[in-house]
């Protein structure tokens, strides 16, 4: 086996970032390690969590991560329009109106004309849908817990607290999210 061709059964989830950021630094000398570590390993932290969330809450009640994302928009913004939700959830417009029928037919998610606009839908929540946000998110903000456990109340501050500067930081080179 020749250093440009890696044994890649040894290689699982995580340790691929560290053989990624060598080997890219290998082949592209220059490059900022630091960087496309911290990248690699918030994307999968993130994708990680999100699989767990999604497969462990959301699944067993029908919903995927993208409709407890949109529930989740109309259930704590109250009564919006399509787009705001697709904004809120960082959807897009297209996604969210699909999910919107399958969530409408589940008998979730109710669609009226926006009052100031008859040509806009505005969505709110049915009774059922109600009911069913707020048992889900009980289970949902469990699971956040036992996840943000292994970190102690100042490590989770701190996190949260850099992330945000990440995010505003975003700002400067008009990084682009859905609206």
């Amino acid at each position: 086996m020749t250093q440009e061709e890696p044994d890649v059964e040894h290689l699982h989830f995580w340790s691929f970032i560290d053989h990624a950021v060598e080997r890219a630094e290998r082949e592209l000398p220059g490059i900022d390690p630091g960087a496309m570590r911290l990248v690699l390993t918030l994307h999968r932290a993130a994708n990680m969590l999100v699989y767990d969330l999604e497969s462990s809450v959301h699944r067993p009640r029908g919903w995927s991560w993208p409709g407890f994302r949109v529930l989740f928009a109309v259930w704590l913004a109250g009564p919006a329009e399509a787009k705001k939700v697709a904004e809120l959830s960082g959807m897009s417009r297209a996604a969210v109106s699909a999910l919107v029928a399958t969530l409408e037919r589940d008998g979730l998610i109710r669609k009226d004309r926006a009052p100031h606009d008859g040509r806009a839908v505005q969505l709110r929540l049915t009774q059922a849908g109600l009911e069913a946000i707020t048992s889900a998110f009980r289970a949902h903000n469990a699971r956040e817990q036992e996840w943000a456990s292994s970190l102690t109340v100042d490590e989770q501050r701190s996190l949260t607290e850099l992330l945000g500067k990440l995010i505003a930081h975003s700002a400067h080179f008009d990084a682009r999210h859905r609206a």
